[in-house]
């Protein structure tokens, strides 16, 4: 909220870097509240129950926010890409325009992309249990419940992986291999060691959550384990929205910068 606070007030931070992070804060914030206070809800109230529709509701939310990551992760990774590998050239090519577009197609890609997995998860019929083993309606668990044919809906699952999910995966690695050779080619050793510093921090993120949301849901049926996917749900569900802050915000000189002339002006007004 504070990201998105100060992107919205401080005129230096009108940059499509900042544009995106608050678009990221958004999805991390809502990301969150899809999972996190229902699941602390249950475990402290004696209700633990959900309406199917609710449940579906949660898990397409969830889906959606995270196909919105994938993409806003791979458009970020290719604003870095031209900010450090064409820089002359780069407030031609990363208009504001093109970051509006860019943030819709993110948006409306993701939401839409999960809708035939809320779909078929509705309709299916639910027979063998009413006890869902996870923390929140996820759509493993919840298909390990249905007496329905779950065919189509995991090779949607396994097809819309291979496309947003391993598709996004590549650009973005891609663009941060042309920009590690750029890196490499910068004479100042303190200018290099701080860019590199910076994008491989990106890198970490980037593999965690790709690394845990295609190993929960893009694998063979035979290997899979709800005991296992429940504790990577958790690491990724609670680990990505804190790390991304700390990476993609904190450590950005800009933003601190505006965060204390904030800070101060605060402080000045007071007295």
């Amino acid at each position: 909220m504070l990201i998105i606070a100060l992107g919205c007030s401080c005129k230096q931070l009108k940059k499509p870097m900042f544009f995106f992070l608050m678009n990221l804060s958004v999805v991390d914030i809502c990301f969150s509240s899809v999972t996190l206070p229902w699941t602390i809800y249950s475990l402290l109230s004696k209700d633990k129950t959900i309406s199917l529709p609710a449940c579906v509701i949660q898990m397409y939310s969830f889906l959606a926010f995270t196909s919105s990551e994938f993409l806003l992760l791979t458009a970020m990774a290719y604003d870095r890409y031209v900010a450090i590998c064409d820089p002359l050239h780069y407030n031609v090519t990363i208009n504001k325009k093109l970051c509006v577009v860019f943030a819709l197609c993110c948006w409306l890609v993701g939401f839409a992309d999960t809708l035939p997995h809320a779909y078929f998860a509705l309709i299916s019929c639910y027979c063998r249990s009413n006890k869902l083993n996870h923390f929140f309606c996820d759509l493993t668990a919840l298909m390990k419940l249905s007496c329905s044919e779950t065919y189509m809906i995991e090779t949607i699952t396994y097809v819309e992986g291979a496309i947003l999910g391993f598709g996004p995966f590549f650009l973005t690695l891609t663009s941060y291999v042309f920009i590690i050779k750029v890196i490499f080619k910068i004479n100042s050793t303190e200018g290099r060691s701080k860019t590199f510093s910076t994008c491989s921090s990106h890198l970490i993120v980037v593999a965690i959550f790709y690394s845990t949301t295609l190993s929960m849901y893009v694998r063979p049926t035979s290997s899979f384990s709800l005991e296992d996917n429940k504790i990577v749900t958790l690491a990724f569900v609670m680990v990505i929205p804190t790390m991304n802050p700390i990476i993609y915000s904190l450590r950005n000189n800009e933003l601190k910068q505006a965060l204390s002339i904030k800070f101060k002006l605060y402080l000045f007004r007071r007295k």
